[in-house]
């Protein structure tokens, strides 16, 4: 869900530097949040065990009473009150565990929901041209630069229009999700009277897949971000045509709205603390 190595990067006119920020801003927050929570249940998992270990002892110390004596009656009222304690703490951190699993849970579900969604839709792609995969719980379909674009172009192809309607049946049944679409270039430097250089041609070829999905499929447009990122994120090396030609690529990065997931966890455990009042 989330982009592993954003930098400060130029845009042009179709997203402002500061919108581009925050939404790294955003991503950042979100996913900040996410790993606290992930803390918060390795630490009860913690707690959970140490606790477990406590009732074994002290059911242990009761049998021992029971087989001395023949009677409950002679389990001091001290013992009585640490077993009685133990099993309410016990219980309140088994409430907040299955909480903030279910809403991981959850998460996952989306992910994996998108993911089968998107390559259901694009399973009759050539893998060459149309990538998809997950890191890190963000959802990346990542297209290649021939089968969107003519060389040295920005004007989506027919071809490609077909792929990217596909894409939107997906997104647009999925309302809980927004996304963003970069362009990439390789190190090859541009200069004409259509193009500044690589980060124009890479911010004009993000906007033109944002205007297709918008005007063409009825996407949301407040759904998108368009960005470009000219030859600084590289997937294979500069130095050959096979990987110039990889490297030249547009990607639609899908973010799940992790603050959701992670408000679920917070009422989850308010809930669980609630019930132990």
């Amino acid at each position: 869900m989330l982009l592993s190595a954003t930098a400060a990067i130029l845009l042009s006119s179709c997203v402002s530097q500061k919108k581009y920020n925050e939404l790294e801003d955003k991503q950042r927050e979100t996913q900040d949040q996410l790993n606290t929570a992930t803390v918060k249940l390795n630490s009860c998992l913690d707690e959970k065990e140490r606790m477990t270990g406590e009732i074994t002892r002290l059911n242990n110390t009761n049998a021992a009473l029971l087989n001395n004596v023949g009677d409950l009656a002679t389990l001091s009222k001290k013992e009585a009150e640490n077993l009685e304690r133990s099993l309410e703490s016990i219980k309140e951190k088994d409430l907040a565990i299955r909480s903030m699993q279910d809403a991981m849970n959850k998460k996952d579900s989306v992910t994996l929901a998108l993911v089968t969604s998107l390559k259901g839709a694009l399973g009759n792609m050539s893998d060459e041209d149309i990538e998809i995969n997950v890191e890190k719980g963000v959802v990346y379909v990542s297209i290649s630069d021939k089968l969107l674009f003519d060389s040295g172009r920005y004007n989506i192809t027919p071809r490609a229009k077909e792929v990217l309607g596909k894409v939107a049946t997906v997104v647009k049944n999925k309302p809980n999700i927004e996304f963003m679409v970069e362009g990439h270039t390789d190190d090859k430097p541009i200069s004409t009277s259509m193009f500044e250089d690589n980060w124009d041609l890479s911010v004009k070829r993000a906007t033109s897949v944002v205007r297709v999905l918008q005007d063409d499929f009825g996407v949301e447009p407040a759904r998108m971000t368009a960005a470009g990122r000219s030859y600084y994120v590289p997937v294979a090396t500069n130095e050959t045509a096979e990987g110039r030609a990889k490297n030249r690529r547009t990607r639609i990065v899908v973010l799940p709205k992790l603050d959701q997931f992670y408000n679920m966890i917070e009422e989850g455990m308010e809930k669980a603390t609630a019930g132990q009042e």
